[in-house]
């Protein structure tokens, strides 16, 4: 990687290009310029250089997406030490953990977590900064406070005539450097440390400009957590890497406060995990296109193209009007969702990536996207399939290229058993390849099951007929001995809006009808209703190890 091929190069740049643009906004709150924000990070590197900070040394981040958020990340990168980003949605004693097991020295903290926090479950921790306000909140050391007490002193004796863009200068970084350390939600015990280098942002950085293609003046609406690498590479450092304005939600991202938000910001590109389109096409698209009139106009093809055209429309108008594309990832989509939006023409790909890959994996622009697959090897990535008959035979997917990571901090037996001598990065995915190098995924290794007469059964397939069956809100299959069995959250709404008490027996109906769409080594020999929604992930999948 020369000089032009620099991550930090693509910030300076843009700050300095869009220095009186908006950059970062809350929604509904403060906003700052690119040159507010370069403001701020000197500010910042005035704290880290004084203190005695070295680049490559650890700093944690921990909270909900925000402005602030945004800054301290970029002052962090910029200065050359490596960001420790940490979900908020996590719960304490993992945060605990994860500041401890990744040695950062500071932590950056939002004040819904800091409440939470107990300081002294974290012993190496020097300092504690709040996000709120950039104010020292927790210190071990008395030099931190005499730095923090004469900030306004110290930055003015740096920069006497004030801080102007020409005073930039950032930290060179190095291609297999670590640029940051990103914990995995992970499904037992805590989550392992992903070292991704300057490289791997910077090739998603590169792939991001080739497909989406956004500049100064665009709008993007920040709703996936910033602290997982697909929000945080293409919902905010490829946007500002382009000058380009990010609002932040700053709050729970609920249906009615998204579509709020998409009316007034009117963003040019949406980034989304699955959960949030299916609940909008179940909840207002399904409905109607199930009704018995629509049901007979939608077959026939020049009504349903007028049909599918109207509901297009009114999509789009929800998602702000101005949306070129709908890119959808972070976890498994549902197939019948999947195929009504290719039948309306609604311009919507899936993508398929990992935390390890930094995180595209795979990719195809909407107007070249196959139905049930999520595209092609992106920007300098080769993907194979570990199988016989790949077309054909699900086998597991590993990938190469220079997304992939560098391995797991200082955990040499997880980082041998993920990435073989040959720099192959094994996803624990399957899945298979077509002719046209499409890859469709069919499940994880992990959660094959074997049928009573060895065949191979993957959940995922048998849960997407489920799904898409009336009442059931969402499903988890499981294996009890040489049984199936089909655990149901079921619609509550859709329940009591059809009068429906006898939930059992309804339920007992859908795994009639659900066996007659699957293969008889398949079939369900009995349904368990849950009471409350299947926990999940903070990229919105279920954890299955929690209902096996």
């Amino acid at each position: 990687m020369s000089n032009n091929k620099s991550l930090i190069a693509l910030y300076s740049t843009s700050i300095k290009e869009n220095w009186v643009h908006s950059a970062l906004t809350d929604y509904k709150g403060v906003s700052y310029t690119y040159g507010d924000v370069a403001l701020h990070i000197a500010r910042l590197h005035t704290i880290f250089k004084e203190y005695g900070i070295k680049p490559g040394e650890h700093i944690a981040i921990c909270g909900r997406n925000s402005s602030r958020w945004g800054i301290s990340f970029l002052a962090i990168l910029t200065y050359g030490a490596v960001a420790v980003p940490i979900l908020h949605e996590f719960k304490e004693d993992n945060v605990h953990h994860i500041v401890t097991d990744s040695d950062s020295r500071l932590l950056f903290v939002g004040d819904s977590n800091r409440k939470h926090l107990n300081y002294d479950e974290m012993p190496n921790l020097e300092a504690v900064i709040r996000i709120e306000d950039f104010s020292l909140d927790m210190s071990r050391n008395s030099k931190l406070d005499e730095i923090f007490a004469n900030l306004e002193k110290i930055f003015a004796a740096h920069y006497p005539d004030g801080y102007k863009s020409s005073h930039i200068k950032y930290h060179n970084d190095k291609p297999e450097d670590v640029a940051v350390i990103n914990y995995t939600s992970g499904t037992s015990g805590f989550s392992k440390g992903v070292l991704i280098p300057y490289r791997a942002l910077y090739n998603n950085m590169m792939f991001a400009k080739e497909v989406i293609n956004m500049r100064s003046g665009m709008n993007v609406l920040s709703i996936l957590p910033m602290a997982h690498m697909y929000g945080m590479a293409f919902e905010f450092l490829y946007e500002f890497s382009q000058g380009v304005q990010v609002f932040f939600l700053t709050r729970t991202p609920s249906p009615r406060i998204i579509f709020d938000a998409f009316s007034k910001i009117t963003p040019s590109i949406v980034i989304s995990v699955p959960l949030i389109i299916e609940k909008i096409i179940r909840k207002s698209v399904l409905p109607k296109l199930q009704q018995p009139w629509m049901r007979f106009a939608t077959s026939l093809p020049i009504v349903s193209n007028i049909i599918y055209g109207k509901i297009r429309k009114r999509l789009l108008k929800a998602f702000g009007g101005n949306v070129s594309q709908v890119i959808i990832g972070g976890a498994a989509f549902s197939p019948d969702i999947d195929a009504l939006l290719h039948k309306m023409k609604f311009p919507y790909t899936v993508g398929y990536g990992a935390t390890e890959c930094a995180p595209i994996i795979s990719f195809a622009d909407w107007k070249e996207a196959k139905v049930g697959s999520c595209g092609k090897p992106a920007l300098g990535m080769e993907v194979k399939i570990l199988s016989d008959d790949p077309q054909n035979k699900p086998g597991e997917i590993i990938v190469r290229g220079p997304n992939v990571m560098l391995g797991y901090y200082k955990n040499a037996e997880a980082t041998e058993q993920a990435l073989d001598k040959e720099g192959w990065y094994h996803t624990g995915d399957l899945g298979i390849i077509d002719n046209d190098g499409y890859i469709f995924i069919k499940g994880r290794c992990k959660n094959m099951l074997l049928s009573a007469n060895g065949q191979n059964v993957y959940p995922e397939e048998i849960e997407a007929v489920i799904n898409k069956m009336p009442f059931v809100a969402e499903s988890v299959v499981v294996q009890r001995g040489e049984k199936f069995v089909g655990l149901i959250f079921p619609d509550e709404e859709a329940l009591k809006a059809a009068g429906i008490q006898d939930i059992a027996s309804k339920m007992e109906e859908v795994r009639k009808m659900v066996n007659q769409q699957i293969p008889s080594y398949e079939h369900l020999a009995e349904i368990e209703i849950v009471a409350q929604e299947f926990e999940k992930t903070p990229k919105k999948s279920i954890k299955r190890y929690l209902y096996k």
